[in-house]
């Protein structure tokens, strides 16, 4: 069975030097540490999206054109080398490169502090409604604030083709802010935990109600 492991958003050494170093003295360094798991996962659960380095698979239906992004695409629109070899391609197959799906949003990236968050190892795959598969590279992104992938032109992609994106992504620097939100949602755990024993002086859901209101502004839309 594998173990989920990911990154904690704080460290033990961090939360021990903290003012909740009271509520670990029961606890060895391996349950402290799975706490602290827990909670980076708890956090992770309450904002709807990722936040520590992650590798993952999306699945999307490709669908949206925009008719206002490539013009008058049948009266002399310029396009450079690459647009044109996909335009050549896209109209082989039957299609207008107006008539083609450019653009998807992965649903993980960063609502807040995007210069904090990074992608990597980005692969996609269209399979289309009627037969055959092909890997295309994004034209540009994934965006760190909006995770748009943008195809080149001619990219063939027509609507309600099956898009998945296999992409590593995260915070590569864990926001101040996530960090205390982890600690609070940690300690709530710590205080659950020793609740029984009544040996705790603070409050468990005041605690995880600080950590939901620093947690705000990460919440998915």
């Amino acid at each position: 069975m594998n173990v989920d492991e990911p990154t904690p958003l704080t460290s033990a050494a961090s939360f021990k030097g903290s003012a909740f170093e009271d509520l670990t003295r029961n606890f060895s360094e391996d349950a402290i540490d799975e706490i602290l798991i827990e909670a980076t996962r708890a956090c992770e659960t309450e904002v709807g999206r990722r936040l520590v380095p992650f590798t993952l698979t999306e699945t999307h239906r490709a669908e949206g054109i925009d008719p206002d992004e490539l013009g008058a695409i049948g009266s002399g629109l310029q396009l450079d080398l690459q647009g044109s070899l996909g335009a050549s391609y896209a109209a082989a197959l039957g299609s207008g490169i107006g008539a083609l799906v450019r653009k998807v949003w992965l649903r993980q990236h960063a609502t807040h502090f995007p210069e904090m968050w990074a992608y990597s190892d980005v692969t996609c795959t269209v399979t289309l409604s009627f037969g055959g598969a092909q890997t295309v590279a994004p034209m540009a992104g994934p965006t760190n604030d909006t995770g748009l992938l943008w195809f080149n032109v001619g990219t063939f992609c027509p609507i309600g083709s099956l898009v998945q994106v296999t992409y590593s992504g995260g915070y590569q620097t864990i926001p101040a802010d996530l960090r205390r939100a982890a600690k609070y949602m940690a300690a709530a755990i710590f205080c659950r935990e020793l609740d029984p024993e009544r040996s705790s002086n603070h409050d468990a859901g005041s605690l995880e109600a600080l950590a939901v209101s620093w947690l705000e502004p990460y919440r998915g839309l």
